[in-house]
């Protein structure tokens, strides 16, 4: 029998620096692979010309040959070494992590206050367009002056 507490995945796609893709929001219910192929579909139909996928251990078995077959992913999986005791940062699945830890860093996210996964969905895409601004912004060029004439003083 399932868990009886309510809950929610998020599922996010993002680019090598962390910036979002694509978002869904589904309840906890719902299985990883079903969750997988719809935000792959979502990313597809969206008009973004992916090529190669990082995933975690439910990337793994018929969804590589679906997303490769269907919508031309190449899907690699990203798995912990053998024999790994504790907390390891494992190359590429941190991206992820990280951004979704950015995304908690705004007051709402810290909490599932959302009733409908739509709204959670439109929140996250809110907390990361915040996060993308402040990186574009960091990133300009400083705007100089030109420095005035001196003026002489009589």
């Amino acid at each position: 029998m399932g868990k009886k507490v309510n809950g929610r995945k998020r599922f996010l796609v993002v680019d090598i620096l962390g910036l979002l893709l694509a978002v869904l929001v589904v309840p906890a219910s719902t299985h990883d692979t079903a969750g997988g192929r719809q935000v792959l579909l979502d990313s597809y139909f969206a008009g973004r010309w992916l090529h190669l996928v990082f995933g975690d251990g439910m990337f793994s078995g018929k969804i590589v040959d679906w997303a490769a077959n269907l919508l031309g992913l190449r899907v690699q999986v990203v798995r912990r070494p053998a024999g790994q005791k504790g907390f390891e940062v494992l190359p590429r699945r941190w991206v992820v992590e990280r951004a979704l830890s950015w995304t908690t860093a705004h007051r709402r996210h810290a909490r599932d206050y959302e009733r409908r996964p739509d709204h959670a969905e439109a929140l996250i895409r809110w907390g990361m367009i915040g996060v993308m601004a402040r990186r574009v912004d960091r990133h300009a060029p400083a705007h100089r002056p030109s420095p005035r004439p001196l003026q002489r003083i009589i």
